[in-house]
């Protein structure tokens, strides 16, 4: 089945108003996630930014497995992971 998921694109998206700042999603996968300085809600790196939008993700580059653990560990499922 791994060999199923490669190749697969995969956009993730914050509700970032709704976010509690558990920290779970930036300690989960550090490469997607880190704490927004100003208001301490989660977001995505300016890396992969789409748009300078920190609640939207550009196509993610395969390997980025991580942001499925951090939706999973999310406590206010905030966090969507589409493919």
């Amino acid at each position: 089945m791994q060999d199923i998921q490669k190749g697969i694109s995969m956009k993730v998206t914050i509700d970032r108003m709704q976010c509690v700042s558990c920290g779970s999603c930036w300690e989960a996968c550090p490469a997607l996630f880190v704490q927004n300085e100003k208001d301490s809600f989660s977001q995505i790196v300016p890396e992969y930014q789409e748009k300078g939008d920190p609640g939207a993700s550009i196509e993610l580059p395969e390997g980025m497995d991580c942001a499925h653990d951090a939706a999973d560990l999310c406590p206010s499922s905030i966090i969507t992971v589409e493919e």
